[in-house]
């Protein structure tokens, strides 16, 4: 549920939540609906839970760092992407739950509750969230 996302607080005042994941639903589509930043998060999604330095995002995306991070900030303000410092690197990750959860509500029920959409379960998704075992020399 997108509901498991949000902050406790928000959660414990709501006295509804499907309308909680109605809204959420709807500001993080708002968020991927921009032509730029649908770009910026299907990059992410594709480098996977190891994610990628800003500078490497603006470079791949051939965009000014200043008008990227305006697009990952509101990413992030939507729990679509999250961030880590690495030295003096900015890493930004897809949040692949926030995904799964999104798509989860998006195909609730779809076709009758038929499961159509297998490769979008939620399990597969997590594995998604799992860093690779790297190699020890």
């Amino acid at each position: 549920m997108i509901s498991k996302t949000l902050p406790a607080a928000r959660v414990m005042q709501s006295s509804n939540a499907d309308q909680i994941m109605h809204e959420d639903a709807a500001l993080m589509l708002a968020a991927i609906g921009h032509p730029i930043r649908l770009q910026v998060f299907r990059t992410l999604v594709q480098a996977g839970p190891n994610g990628l330095a800003a500078g490497e995002i603006a470079r791949m995306l051939k965009m000014a760092p200043s008008s990227l991070n305006f697009h990952l900030r509101a990413l992030q303000q939507n729990r679509l992407i999250s961030s880590r410092t690495e030295g003096r690197f900015v890493i930004y990750t897809a949040l692949f739950d926030s995904m799964s959860a999104l798509l989860g509500f998006l195909t609730e029920n779809c076709c009758g509750g038929n499961p159509c959409m297998p490769s979008a379960t939620p399990a597969r998704l997590a594995r998604c969230a799992t860093k690779p075992k790297t190699e020890t020399s």
